[in-house]
């Protein structure tokens, strides 16, 4: 398989369902920041993401202060944003 087709380098689209999307408009600067480090971070290896404690199908990532929970497609192709917090 050539480099080109190499599913390890290709990275999900992430996309933000209601509530997320609320919750992202009202970060500032600094926690927008810090989210998208966290995005980045998630999309580099979704598998790595401990399951949400009380629904398995869900991820859970919490590091600096964000917390993201969100779920992949089956080809984990899009990982689904369902919530964002941020201090």
């Amino acid at each position: 398989m050539s480099p080109k087709h190499n599913r390890g380098d290709r990275r999900p689209r992430i996309v933000f369902i209601e509530p997320a999307e609320t919750q992202v408009r009202v970060l500032t600067t600094d926690q927008t920041g810090r989210l998208d480090v966290a995005l980045n971070a998630i999309a580099s290896d979704p598998t790595d993401v401990k399951a949400h404690a009380t629904a398995s199908a869900l991820r859970d990532y919490q590091h600096n202060g964000i917390r993201v929970i969100f779920y992949a497609t089956a080809l984990g192709s899009i990982l689904i944003v369902t919530y964002v917090e941020a201090d």
